[in-house]
């Protein structure tokens, strides 16, 4: 119940509307129990034709007018309160989404390092419209059913208790067969869930990386594995299925006999003179509206059911503990210089692989400084650090002195740039992207930080200039093109730190060329943290640090480090001796030469 009850007070923000369909559901299922009680009137006057009186043709015709009204009522309250639960749906899935996606926003990136895209967006796409769902049956078949119970049970009990106590004792026993299938029926729709996730998940996957399918010659294997995991639910959704279905037969077996036993009563009471025959039509009437909702409990139990299973994955994403929020006396980060200080930084992640053991090194201002390290040395978790993406376990990294931990995320962010290595566009136009972390720049602005990135005069042939379309990812784009974009973009922001993912050694040597003087302009008055990819670039900075075992283990200027036999010095020596196998040990270092 913990679970439904989270789920009918998720959205409480929309109770008008809620309120607005109950009130309309509690009318519609008062038309309904009038029609009862006019045939009943109108059968009494006109039985009084075999009794030799004269029947009230006026009255009659009231009766008829009446069945008309309330069947015309009906039509009128079904209608609007339909009107309103569509909109009620929509302000729903606009809420719940909204929600959702600006939960996620504030979690933590290793969230996002150990689930797959695809299944984060299923679990939404699932989620949101079972809650949609089970409001809307919440609101109009569940409230139906009980209003309309308790009406007839109270008009039925008025004229024949015997009756009404039978009708009565339909609930408990159909109830508690129906809740004694939930947990194993459960059980099958999570597996169910887990392998549509994983197919969901596979399926992002493949189509955000189509070239490589295809390069490879990999779109059988990839339809293989998602269509694995489809099979194993279809698979699994049988036993399920064959399972309700079979214990279904035995709740409406038992109402059948049930149902079996209260006609009996009534036919034979009316038999023996105990019910006239208005008062018997009453009953069958009134006992024919009470089976249709207690036959459609299976149905109800079998959406609250799907609703605990379905909205489980999405309850649990938003129970995930947001990102570590600014502390209450958090200042605003205020930079001067942008000198930084890394002082004894231990980091690990949750799985308790340790990546960073005590790490200590400076970036004087205005200077560049190069991480060099083997894959997996933890360059990329410096970078994060310092965006506070990830945060310390202990030490402390500063910025003009002040603790990173103890200014708002927002000024620290604003105060650095980032280029990755794989540039990030969004789907839109290039001043979009250019834009994007300051979408109010003027064109002006825009077109001088394209001209710094290089990037003006391949945007001015596009048949739509800035206003072009780039695709999803910038697909439309080459590499180069994608790069400087990027590189764009950061100059725009022009924050005073950088982070540079450099991602020159996959481009043709004009591209190059081009992005690495882009580069060269963005670097320039700024502190600078890079993750080189090249020698050529390492070669031009101020200082390197060599991270090794989770250490820093050489701080140096190039001139220094290539005389000091350390990692810097031989990967200078492996350059020199061009062979596979020393091609092998750059590739460790992530470098391409």
């Amino acid at each position: 119940m913990k679970q439904i009850w989270r789920v009918i007070t998720f959205t409480r923000e929309l109770w008008r509307y809620y309120l607005l369909v109950s009130v309309f559901t509690i009318l519609l299922a008062g038309m309904s129990q009038l029609q009862p009680l006019f045939t009943k009137g109108t059968i009494d006057q006109i039985t009084k034709l075999s009794h030799g009186g004269h029947p009230d043709i006026t009255l009659v015709a009231i009766f008829a007018i009446a069945i008309f009204l309330s069947d015309f009522g009906a039509t009128i309250f079904s209608n609007i309160g339909g009107h309103i639960g569509d909109l009620l749906m929509i302000k729903q899935q606009r809420l719940l989404s909204e929600r959702y996606f600006k939960h996620l926003l504030s979690l933590p990136q290793q969230y996002f390092d150990t689930e797959l895209t695809g299944k984060i967006i299923n679990r939404m796409s699932r989620g949101i419209s079972q809650i949609s769902q089970f409001t809307q049956m919440m609101s109009n078949n569940f409230l139906q059913f009980i209003f309309s119970t308790v009406f007839s049970l109270i008009i039925v009990f008025y004229y024949s208790w015997q009756v009404g106590l039978m009708l009565t004792l339909l609930y408990p026993v159909f109830i508690w067969l129906t809740t004694r299938t939930s947990s194993r029926w459960q059980g099958y729709q999570k597996t169910i869930n887990a392998e549509q996730d994983a197919a969901s998940g596979r399926f992002a996957e493949a189509i955000g990386q189509v070239k490589v399918v295809k390069s490879y010659l990999q779109e059988k294997r990839e339809l293989s594995v998602f269509s694995k995991h489809l099979g194993t639910a279809v698979k699994t959704t049988k036993p399920q299925s064959m399972f309700w279905h079979k214990q279904d037969v035995v709740r409406r077996s038992v109402l059948n006999v049930i149902f079996l036993a209260i006609y009996a009563y009534i036919f034979i009471a009316a038999a023996h003179g105990r019910y006239s025959i208005s008062t018997m039509v009453l009953l069958i009437q009134y006992a024919a509206l009470i089976r249709i909702p207690i036959f459609s409990i299976s149905f109800l139990v079998d959406q609250t059911q799907r609703t605990i299973s379905n909205t489980k994955d999405y309850f649990e994403a938003m129970d995930e503990q947001p990102a570590i929020v600014d502390a209450d006396a958090a200042s605003e980060l205020k930079v001067t210089e942008a000198a930084i200080n890394f002082k004894d930084v231990t980091f690990a992640y949750k799985d308790g692989n340790a990546v960073l053991k005590g790490v200590s090194f400076d970036l004087p201002a205005d200077s560049k400084t190069a991480l060099v390290g083997e894959s997996g040395e933890g360059k990329t978790t410096i970078t994060s650090m310092l965006l506070r993406l990830y945060s310390v376990d202990s030490g402390s990294i500063t910025i003009d002195g002040q603790d990173i931990t103890h200014v708002t995320q927002a000024s620290l962010r604003q105060n650095i740039a980032v280029v990755f290595q794989e540039p990030a566009l969004f789907s839109g136009t290039v001043r979009e992207n250019i834009a994007y972390a300051n979408p109010r720049a003027t064109d002006k602005q825009v077109i001088a930080a394209a001209n710094a990135a290089n990037a003006h005069e391949f945007i001015s042939k596009f048949d739509k200039g800035y206003d072009s379309e780039i695709g999803e990812r910038g697909l439309k784009l080459s590499g180069g093109q994608k790069q400087r974009l990027a590189i764009a973009r950061a100059l725009l922001k022009d924050a005073p730190i950088l982070i540079l993912d450099e991602a020159t050694s996959s481009l043709d040597s004009k591209s190059e060329r081009m992005v690495q003087e882009a580069l060269e302009r963005l670097m320039k008055g700024r502190t600078t943290l890079i993750i080189a990819h090249r020698l050529s670039t390492i070669q031009a900075v101020d200082q390197i640090v060599t991270i090794r075992g989770g250490l820093v283990d050489e701080v140096g200027s190039p001139a220094n480090l290539a005389k000091s036999k350390g990692i810097y010095a031989q990967l200078l020596e492996l350059q020199s001796q061009s062979s596979e196998s020393n091609k092998k040990k750059l590739k460790n270092y992530e470098i391409a030469g």
